[in-house]
């Protein structure tokens, strides 16, 4: 499903991805594959464009279109980190309090 511009391909092929914020209490996310895990301190999703990982307080899920990939949170946010190869022990060590 993840398809990336090559060139080649129309406008409409490449999957969006932003983050908006307003005023640290509401996240609009586009190009979210799937919502990994969440509580009201952590989200884990996966968007076209890497793991991320949203830190906060009181944090929940506002509204979920999985058929166009969009999640809106609300609550206190913290932190916003985009999860890759390139912090491998960051990532490794985020997942394993996540999944204990």
């Amino acid at each position: 499903m993840s398809q990336f511009y090559d060139g080649n391909q129309t406008k409409s092929s490449v999957p969006d991805h932003d983050v908006i914020m307003r005023g640290r209490k509401l996240l609009d996310i586009t190009g979210v594959k799937q919502v990994e895990s969440f509580d009201n301190e952590e989200f884990l999703l996966e968007t076209v464009m890497g793991f991320l990982a949203i830190k906060g307080q009181n944090l929940q899920m506002k509204n979920l279109d999985v058929e166009k990939g969009i999640v809106s949170i609300k609550g206190k946010i913290f932190d916003l980190v985009y999860l890759d190869e390139q912090h491998g022990e960051k990532a490794k060590g985020f997942f394993s309090k996540l999944f204990r």
